[in-house]
């Protein structure tokens, strides 16, 4: 059998990250993507789809390091604000950049606390596979 360890706030945080390059960058280099078919920019069930994805994997991490090694509810607060832009840029295309830039960074904030608090009672957050 194969033991492995699953960071899930590296994970959250990688996630966090792929998910601003989307909303970000993507948009300013692939915008002949509609040219040829496919469009990921602005799809509704693409941006809901990472926004559950992303709030799936975040809440299990932050969660985790809660019950089990910190009880601290700072990452949890400031995860839930991140959630709230990000949510929030969904109803205010317009303003996509206004909400998406603290939501990227309340997020990613938010698991590298908890990652901290994991660290700090000897653990780093990891769960095991088998």
């Amino acid at each position: 059998m194969v033991n492995f360890k699953i960071n899930w706030d590296g994970l959250g945080i990688a996630t966090s990250v792929a998910c601003a390059i989307h909303c970000v960058v993507l948009p300013l280099i692939l915008t002949s993507l509609p040219l040829f078919g496919i469009n990921i920019i602005h799809n509704i069930f693409f941006e809901w789809g990472m926004i559950i994805l992303a709030f799936g994997m975040g809440s299990y991490a932050l969660l985790h390091g809660y019950k089990t090694h910190h009880k601290s509810y700072l990452p949890l607060r400031i995860f839930i604000l991140g959630f709230a832009f990000l949510i929030t840029k969904q109803f205010f295309l317009n303003y996509e950049a206004y909400f998406l830039i603290p939501a990227v960074t309340l997020i990613i904030s938010a698991h590298y606390i908890n990652y901290k608090l994991c660290r700090r009672s000897k653990c780093s957050s990891p769960h095991h596979i088998h």
